[in-house]
């Protein structure tokens, strides 16, 4: 099967359209359409039905676009072993992790990263879905627990524990509560118990909601509860990473704590000898280290 050919095909199923994948091929329209045309006839199917609004995969379009799609992954993981062949840290670099951590945590931190490799470009997305490493959906990935996905080089990093928060204005205007009976008597704030979140939160969530909570405030993710909790709404609950940044919050309840959640750091095999990898594990670590110090002292 001609890869050129291939190439363009990918192209057009992308875009959708002949023009814009000439656009971006840097060809003409007459020519994609062309390559198309040869190809369908090489296999001797119809890769596209076409109409006024664009082009749509046929069947037989859609198995080759997966095939084509894993092609391209494959070769981009290729493409970033061979950049990172040399001793300098540059080129692209994507990151998943939860919104939590990424907004919370991880983003906050990053001008020293960007100092220490002005080159670097990282694309930083948050979302509770687990994206596939191996497939190259993301490079590297900082979950909330183990992930399950073969191929995967593992380090653990932290455990995090989930508590209840709140400002010291807050606590002074509506008391501070001496036991979890208390909680019906404020504003509890914390994440929407049918949205995805650690199983460590749910279960101090559906606890606390036994206690007949008269004021309640929902958000889908800790981003949002922690802007609610600083400024003074109510008592969150929140991971504990988030005190480092804001000392002033007040552990409210202290004896009453979630379980440990677990939190890697994970990237595809593959990926081993990647230069940026292992620049962002080691600031990833060295911002962990510094953490715990502070937390000491």
């Amino acid at each position: 099967m001609d890869w050129d050919k291939l190439r363009i095909f990918h192209a057009v199923a992308d875009a959708g359209s002949l023009t814009h994948a000439g656009d971006a091929l840097h060809l003409s329209q007459s020519a994609v359409s062309r390559q198309i045309r040869s190809l369908e006839e090489s296999l001797n199917t119809t890769l596209f039905h076409r109409h006024a609004r664009g082009l749509i995969l046929t069947e037989q379009g859609e198995l080759l676009f997966d095939a084509t799609s894993a092609m391209a992954k494959r070769l981009d993981a290729a493409s970033a072993r061979i950049r990172d062949s040399e001793d300098e840290v540059f080129g692209e670099l994507r990151v998943t992790t939860t919104t939590g951590f990424g907004s919370l945590w991880l983003a906050p931190r990053l001008s020293k990263l960007y100092e220490a490799y002005p080159e670097l470009k990282i694309d930083l997305m948050l979302e509770e879905r687990v994206l596939d490493l191996p497939m190259r959906e993301a490079d590297v990935a900082i979950r909330m627990k183990e992930p399950s996905q073969a191929d995967l080089i593992r380090k653990r990093l932290m455990n995090v524990h989930m508590r209840l928060y709140a400002t010291p204005a807050y606590l002074e205007k509506n008391g501070t509560p001496e036991a979890v009976t208390d909680m019906r008597h404020h504003r509890l704030i914390c994440q929407n118990p049918s949205s995805v979140q650690v199983s460590a939160a749910a279960r101090i969530v559906q606890m606390l909601m036994t206690e007949e909570i008269r004021s309640l405030l929902t958000v889908n993710n800790y981003f949002g509860v922690l802007q609610a909790v600083i400024n003074d709404l109510g008592i969150g609950v929140l991971p504990n990473y988030v005190t480092e940044d804001f000392p002033h919050l007040v552990s409210v309840l202290p004896e009453l704590v979630g379980g440990s959640v677990p939190v890697f750091l994970a990237y595809p095999e593959e990926l081993r000898q990647s230069k940026r990898i292992a620049a962002f594990r080691d600031f990833v670590m060295e911002e962990l280290n510094e953490s715990r110090k502070k937390t000491r002292e």
